[in-house]
C-alpha cells in the first residue's frame, strides 16, 4: 500500500543531477483496453505489466459487475480475465466510471453491443461533464436504445441493449478520441460490418493504438481510406493471445523523461523501446525534449535521457494535437527553458478533468510567469520563479505529476522545498506510486 501522502505536499528538489534508471508502471490506456478485449475474447487471458490505478480498478469492478472474471495480483502486476466470446453475462447492471473517461465511454460501447440487458453507466459530478455525445449518437445510429437521464450527450446513461446493426456510420470523435476506439472495439459484434467515418479533426494516434490492439487480440486490421477515412471493421470473434504484455505507460514517462532537462544528469526509463515499435504516440515526447537539446538514446534495456548540468535547455514550438497528455509536462517546465515556449493544438483538452488550458495557464501565471493564452495554445514566457507558491492541481493528476517534475530544481540552491502540490493523491488515476518513486529516484541520486 501506499503511504498517505501530505496535503499539501512540499516537493524535495534534487540537490544532485539525477543518475540511475527508473522502471515504470504499465501503460493505462492498454491496460483499460486490453482488460476489454480480454473480456470478448474466446477464453482467458492473462495481462502482465499491468496497471493498477484508479482508472484501471474502476474498469476491472465494471467488468465483474457485467458477469466476467477478472482476477488481478497488483504483487506480480497481472490481471486474469476470463473471456466470454463477445457475450455480456449480466442481464443487467448498475456501472460507476469515476471520472475515468476510458471506463465511461468503453463500457457504453460494451453494454451497447450486448444482445440483450439494461445497463447504467454513471461517473462523478466531473465525468458527467466531460462529452460523450459524439459516441452516443453513433451506437444509436447503429441501432442501440441509450437513454440521458439527465443532460443529453452526457453521463448518467442508460442502456436497453439489442445488439449493433453495423452499417455505415458518421462519428463525431473531435473532443475525445476515446469515442471513435469505443466504437471500433466493439464493432465485431455488430450484425453487419461496420464502416465508420468520424469526422476531420478527430485525433488519430490513440485510434491507430486500438487498431494496431484489436490485431494483437486475433482481429485483422481493420482497412482505412486516407489520413481521417473511413474504417471498416467486418464481424469477427476475438481469439485469446493466451498472455498479453502491457507496455510501460509513454505518458508517465514523460514526467521522468523531463528531469534531466531540470536537474541535469542522465536517467534511463526502463522498458521503454523505441518509438517505431510501440503502440503508443505519446512516445512523440522524447522528440520534444531533444528539440530542447536533451540527447535521447534507445538501447540497454530501455531509453536514456541526457543533459548537461550546466547548460539552459532550449525552447521549443510544439503542436501536441496527436500527444495531448504531455503537453502539461512541458508546459509546467517550461520556465526553466532559454526562450518562450509555444504549445498548440490543445483545445481539446478543455474538457477533460479540468480545463487543463486554462488550468496550467493560471498556476503558471502565480509562479510568476507571463503566459499569453487562446481557445487552442499557451506561449509561456519564463521569468524568475516565485517560491513558497502551493501549485493547484484542480484534481488532476497531470497537474500533479508535471509540478512535482518542476520543484525538483534546487531553486534555493540548498535542498530546501521552494514549491508545493496541493491535492498529491489525485495521481491515484493512473500512477498511485508517482511520489514515492519520484523520492526513491531523488534519494538514489544523491547517494542516499
Amino acid at each position: 500500500m501506499t503511504p498517505p501522502l501530505q496535503d499539501p505536499l512540499a516537493v524535495r528538489p534534487f540537490v544532485r543531477p539525477v543518475r540511475g534508471s527508473v522502471g515504470l508502471p504499465g501503460s493505462k490506456s492498454l491496460t483499460n483496453r486490453a482488460m476489454l478485449l480480454s473480456a470478448l475474447c474466446d477464453g482467458p487471458v492473462t495481462l502482465t505489466g499491468a496497471l493498477f490505478s484508479e482508472d484501471t480498478v474502476i474498469m476491472a469492478e465494471a467488468l465483474r459487475r457485467l458477469g466476467f472474471s477478472v482476477a488481478g495480483d497488483e504483487a506480480s502486476r497481472e490481471i486474469r480475465v476470463e473471456g466470454r466470446g463477445g457475450e455480456v453475462p449480466a442481464g443487467e447492471a448498475e456501472l460507476f466510471a469515476g471520472l475515468s473517461g476510458t471506463a465511461a465511454r468503453f463500457l457504453t460501447a460494451l453494454c451497447a453491443s450486448s444482445r440483450r440487458g439494461v445497463y447504467r453507466v454513471d461517473g462523478v459530478a466531473q465525468m458527467r461533464r466531460r462529452p460523450m455525445k459524439g459516441l452516443i449518437d453513433a451506437l444509436r445510429a447503429q441501432g442501440a436504445d441509450i437513454r440521458c437521464p439527465g443532460a443529453e450527450g452526457f453521463l448518467p446513461v442508460e442502456i436497453h441493449a439489442c445488439g449493433l446493426r453495423g452499417g455505415p456510420v458518421a462519428i463525431d470523435a473531435r473532443e475525445s478520441s476515446q469515442m471513435l476506439s469505443a466504437l471500433l472495439m466493439v464493432a465485431p459484434l455488430a450484425r453487419e460490418a461496420v464502416v465508420a467515418t468520424p469526422e476531420a479533426g478527430v485525433r488519430m494516434p490513440f485510434v491507430r493504438m486500438t487498431l494496431r490492439q484489436m490485431a494483437q487480440f486475433g482481429l485483422g486490421v481493420p482497412g482505412r481510406d486516407g489520413a481521417h477515412g473511413t474504417i471498416r471493421v467486418s464481424p469477427a470473434a476475438y481469439h485469446s493471445p493466451g498472455t498479453y504484455a502491457v507496455e510501460p505507460d509513454a505518458t508517465t514517462a514523460s514526467y521522468f523523461a523531463a528531469l534531466p532537462l531540470v536537474t541535469g544528469g542522465s536517467l534511463r526509463l526502463d522498458g521503454l523501446g523505441p518509438a517505431v515499435s510501440s503502440l503508443q504516440g505519446d512516445l512523440r515526447f522524447l522528440d520534444v525534449l531533444a528539440q530542447c537539446g536533451a540527447a535521447v538514446t534507445v538501447g540497454g534495456g530501455g531509453t536514456t535521457v541526457s543533459f548537461a548540468a550546466d547548460a539552459r535547455p532550449r525552447a521549443t514550438t510544439q503542436d501536441f494535437s496527436g500527444f495531448s497528455d504531455t503537453f502539461l509536462t512541458l508546459a509546467a517546465i517550461a520556465p526553466v527553458l532559454d526562450g518562450p515556449t509555444r504549445i498548440h493544438g490543445i483545445g481539446h483538452t478543455r474538457g477533460q478533468e479540468t480545463d487543463r488550458v486554462a488550468g496550467m495557464a493560471g498556476e503558471l501565471r502565480r509562479l510568476g510567469q507571463e503566459v499569453i493564452e487562446s481557445e487552442d495554445s499557451l506561449e509561456i514566457r519564463p521569468g524568475p520563479l516565485r517560491r513558497g507558491v502551493t501549485v493547484e492541481t484542480h484534481g488532476d493528476h497531470r497537474f500533479a505529476m508535471s509540478f512535482a517534475v518542476l520543484g525538483c530544481r534546487d531553486l534555493r540552491g540548498d535542498g530546501q522545498p521552494w514549491l508545493s502540490v496541493a491535492g498529491p493523491a489525485c495521481c491515484a488515476k493512473t500512477f498511485p506510486g508517482f511520489f514515492e518513486l519520484l523520492g526513491r529516484v531523488r534519494g538514489k541520486s544523491s547517494g542516499t
